[in-house]
């Protein structure tokens, strides 16, 4: 799940190293746009359904965040 998390990061934003940053969103890397249009593919790429009440920084901060995010949407 992580591999196909980190290609739809790579996809989000070509070049960036993701990996290893726990400030994606407070250190600027990430902004809104890039948080609804990774919204938008964890969405279709893992066939969840992100509520927008967990659309906060702590979700997306880190590549750890994203993927906690995704398995316990998966799970449900």
């Amino acid at each position: 799940m992580r591999k196909k998390l980190l290609e739809v990061l790579a996809d989000a934003k070509p070049g960036f190293e993701f990996e290893g940053k726990t400030d994606l969103v407070d250190g600027g890397y990430l902004d809104s746009f890039d948080i609804i249009t990774l919204v938008s593919e964890l969405n279709d790429r893992f066939e969840i359904d992100i509520p927008v009440e967990d659309i906060v920084t702590e979700n997306f901060d880190s590549v750890d965040a994203i993927l906690a995010l995704v398995e316990k949407l998966s799970e449900e």
